[in-house]
């Protein structure tokens, strides 16, 4: 079970067992919790944010931004001075957000890409979607359109809300869960190893064919989180865990290893950073390290 980790009462320990503390704790599961949110935002943004009016909102749960093409997606209008605003506020963020990290955990540094952000405008509480794509059900994370071929999703949420909670649930990590997930959905196969299909993978991702990096991990973590969605007497018996976020707080966590439900809150921002594998300092606790564990072979590619 995933525990919270209040940085601020962290302070006495020396730079580098904090740095390193502070990434076990997450390759743990854990979510590191800060009271106020630790990087500048200014009061004219929130109140901008806060004073968005979506459009097509049964579509979009989320305006995201895209950082490598500097775009934001999500919003009806797609220019004049407001989206010029919004697109340099959520630029922003992406920005004071990855620099923070980078300061915060070292050890990452250099080893993060840096995903889509995202801001959340909608009440989450009682927000109809199809099974697969609501939030409220516990879940560990995976990307169908961005496999991470191993590599990990570390998220980071700040609460824009004056005055309500986001409020959270987590159950069991990964590591408890794969087991009962292997034995229903079958463990992945091995990655291809032959010359034939190593060369069509280096020549799909130099031409950008969708699917070019998914490996036999990411179909599997993609059909887990699937299969936890689905898994009514999963959802009803797991054990859970309630969390509230207050008011301007921020937390970072990695969604792919702790299993997370949102229940309420609205008005929230996001930023999703996609760190090597490489990095970890415990790479048998990675989601990936747990799933070849299991199947005994390789599941990158």
């Amino acid at each position: 079970m995933s525990r919270l980790i209040r940085v601020e009462e962290d302070s006495n320990k020396s730079p580098v067992e904090r740095d390193r503390r502070l990434c076990q704790e997450l390759e743990a599961g854990n979510i590191l919790f800060f009271q106020h949110t630790p990087f500048d935002f200014l009061q004219q943004e929130r109140e901008f944010l806060l004073g968005l009016k979506q459009t097509n909102a049964a579509y979009h749960k989320n305006i995201a931004y895209r950082p490598a093409q500097d775009r934001v997606t999500g919003l009806g209008k797609a220019s004049g001075p407001e989206f010029d605003r919004l697109l340099g506020i959520l630029r922003g963020y992406s920005q004071r957000s990855s620099s923070f990290l980078g300061e915060l955990l070292p050890p990452y540094r250099g080893h993060c890409k840096l995903d889509y952000a995202s801001f959340r405008p909608l009440e989450e509480r009682g927000r109809t979607a199809r099974l697969r794509a609501r939030n409220d059900l516990p879940h560990v994370d995976a990307f169908p359109t961005r496999p991470t071929n191993g590599d990990r999703i570390l998220r980071l949420f700040t609460n824009l809300n004056p005055s309500q909670s986001r409020v959270w649930i987590t159950s069991q990590t990964f590591e408890s869960l794969a087991p009962r997930f292997a034995q229903r959905l079958g463990l992945p196969a091995a990655a291809p190893k032959n010359s034939f299909a190593r060369a069509w993978r280096t020549l799909a991702r130099a031409t950008h064919l969708p699917g070019a990096r998914r490996s036999p991990y990411d179909e599997f973590m993609h059909a887990c989180h699937n299969a936890m969605k689905e898994d009514a007497a999963f959802q009803q018996s797991c054990p859970k865990q309630r969390w509230e976020f207050p008011p301007d707080s921020t937390w970072i966590v990695f969604t792919d290893l702790a299993s997370h439900a949102v229940l309420e809150g609205q008005y929230a921002m996001e930023q999703t950073f996609i760190v090597s594998r490489e990095a970890m300092l415990w790479p048998e606790r990675s989601p990936l390290g747990i799933l070849e564990r299991l199947a005994g072979h390789p599941l990158t590619v």
